[in-house]
């Protein structure tokens, strides 16, 4: 973000909080960043906001910056801050905030008007400096994300530097509504989440099934072309498996609990243990178990390893359509985009020093090739590498150089823009991230390409090389979707649900004008089916124009219509859901002709 839309956010979300405390004086205050799409400020309050409130307090904030009240920052010491925070009657939240300050580290608060705040800024220089912000939505937030804490009220807000890029934002918003993939999912029967089943558990329904195998179907035709062999593994495994890796415990919070195997169950219960005793007894391998597995990698790692390899055999490319579980909070949950269980489109490559660049580069092929066949063109490259002064890494120094010499060399020949973000490696290696721009212009990260040298050495792996020696292979994980929930939410949403012929899960209904014609709208159907369509037929006795605004309704790619003359003449009409109009006459050969060549070219909807 540029620093000084940065500084506009953030200024903000300080006038969001005075305008809060003008109106409802007994409010708390918590924190309120600015962020990538705007700015948000959390409350502790007895009065439930209300979309009437947030009416009100725009208003209010509005009046504060037309005061034209100025940004002013002073620092304090410790106990200084701590006397302050009292005196503003803020130190439920703030007192928790200032023990985050480092010692040492400069303390400061910002004053604009009657509004003091504790804060490291930066802010605009005075509040008419916000030309341009609206309210948008209420919800609810854990104090620091933490779902054992208490939960607080949110109200999220955006602004920008002028009030056309504020009008652009809103437009873009009321898109991504009628875009929504919960929406529109529901709408087209493509999945379901049941609380009975879990939150952030996926049900794929039949049609969603249709998209989701389509998807598939699509990636292993180039995974073959490129020597991939497919492999499956199980959904669970020992937690020395995963210790080996390193998931466990590096990823520990993001994994659901280990499941304990029942001799060990019914001796901790015997010992009467406490929670505390029980997970340090985990934690130390005192007992064993098993995981539900975060990640595919440690299972294609050992089925690689179950076998010598020689150097003539490398690259040995292995790929699995493999269910994953992650714990995530319930309040980061959102319908396929952010789930607590998904297939990963995963692959593994075990290869010599010498094949690296080229097995990247065949990655990054391969990612290029979907974005291009969805239509998705526009992207950006996220490198993320290790920060050394982290902890969370494993692995030799030396391996981390070489392949984050790799992965910047890879990204490079992209010839597209790219970022490095210090931090945000995986704890065994770094990654290329895709970013991708949809129809309307959201960003959404979603393939990626990591380089590892550190599992091959956890699980000391090898294969016998030209010198008759063993030399530790070099992985690389890629996954083109990321995951098949998550790909198939953002394509919903850049579809808009009007999905390409080959992807829609109906491609073709039949619409008959009257009885008499169903027999022969029948063997039309069975031609279709034949051919490999995916038809569904309406002989409903709605009239045509009910019949044509419910297939348009359901997003249907391609409706034949058949009358009495059609029926009589061998032929059908032909109405495309793009271009809403009909397209003339053909024969059942030349209708199935265009249809079949429709699917098989992966063709796009006019305007991607």
């Amino acid at each position: 973000m540029e620093e000084q839309l940065h500084k506009i956010r953030h200024s903000a979300s300080h006038v969001l909080a005075q305008a809060v405390l003008r109106i409802f004086p007994e409010a708390k205050l918590d924190i309120g960043p600015s962020t990538d799409s705007g700015f948000y400020y959390d409350f502790d309050l007895p009065h439930k906001f209300t979309a009437d409130d947030l009416v009100k307090i725009e208003a209010e904030m509005k009046k504060i910056i037309s005061e034209n009240q100025k940004f002013e920052r002073f620092t304090l010491s410790r106990a200084e801050a701590e006397a302050k925070i009292k005196e503003l009657g803020q130190e439920q939240f703030k007192l928790g905030r200032l023990a985050d300050v480092p010692d040492g580290d400069e303390i400061s608060f910002y004053q604009n008007g009657e509004f003091c705040d504790l804060c490291a800024g930066p802010h605009v220089d005075y509040t008419k400096r916000i030309k341009a912000f609206k309210l948008l939505s209420i919800a609810g937030a854990y104090h620091r994300g933490d779902e054992k804490n208490q939960q607080l009220q949110r109200i999220y807000g955006t602004a920008f530097e002028s009030k056309e890029d504020l009008a652009k934002y809103l437009e873009q918003m009321e898109q991504a509504k009628l875009r929504d993939h919960r929406k529109l999912g529901k709408e087209l029967g493509l999945f379901t989440i049941v609380d009975r089943v879990g939150q952030g558990l996926i049900l794929w329904k039949p049609k969603g099934a249709i998209l989701r195998q389509s998807l598939q179907d699509f990636i292993l035709e180039l995974l073959r072309k490129q020597g991939y062999q497919q492999v499956f593994t199980p959904h669970i495994g020992k937690l020395g498996l995963f210790r080996t890796s390193g998931h466990f415990p590096y990823y520990k919070e993001s994994q659901f609990v280990p499941i304990v195997e029942r001799d060990d169950m019914a001796r901790m219960a015997s010992e009467k243990l406490d929670v505390a005793s029980f997970e340090e007894k985990v934690e130390n391998g005192d007992v064993q178990g098993f995981l539900l597995k975060p990640m595919n990698c440690p299972f294609h790692v050992e089925i690689f390893k179950s076998d010598p390899h020689s150097y003539r055999e490398l690259p040995v490319r292995l790929a699995e359509f493999g269910n994953v579980y992650r714990w995530e909070q319930s309040g980061e949950l959102n319908g396929m985009t952010r789930v607590r269980g998904f297939t990963q489109d995963d692959a593994h490559i075990f290869c010599t020093p010498e094949q690296l660049d080229d097995e990247i580069q065949g990655c990054l092929d391969l990612v290029k090739a979907v974005f291009e066949t969805i239509g998705m063109r526009d992207y950006r490259v996220r490198i993320s590498l290790r920060d050394p002064a982290s902890d969370k890494y494993v692995g030799d120094e030396s391996n981390w150089e070489k392949s984050e010499a790799a992965i910047r060399k890879a990204a490079k020949s992209l010839g597209v823009p790219f970022t490095e973000e210090i931090g945000e490696a995986a704890f065994y290696g770094p990654k290329i991230d895709f970013v991708v721009k949809d129809v309307i212009g959201r960003e959404w990260q979603l393939g990626t390409v990591q380089v590892d040298y550190n599992l091959p050495e956890r699980f000391d792996l090898s294969y016998i090389g030209q010198d008759n020696k063993p030399h530790r292979p070099i992985m690389i994980h890629r996954a083109p979707f990321g995951s098949l929930e998550r790909f198939t939410g953002v394509l919903i949403e850049h579809f808009g649900g009007n999905f390409p012929t080959w992807l829609a899960p109906e491609q073709v209904r039949i619409l008959t004008l009257n009885d008499e014609v169903i027999p022969y709208a029948d063997s039309v159907f069975k031609k279709l089916r034949d051919a490999g369509v995916r038809v569904a037929m309406d002989d409903t006795a709605e009239k045509l124009g009910a019949k044509i605004r419910k297939a348009e309704t359901d997003k249907i790619p391609h409706m034949f219509v058949i009358g009495k003359k059609e029926a009589e003449a061998g032929l059908l009409s032909i109405r495309s859901r793009i271009k809403k109009g009909f397209e003339g006459q053909h024969s059942v050969d030349e209708a199935i002709s265009l249809i079949t060549s429709d699917i098989s070219s992966r063709s796009l909807p006019d305007g991607f």
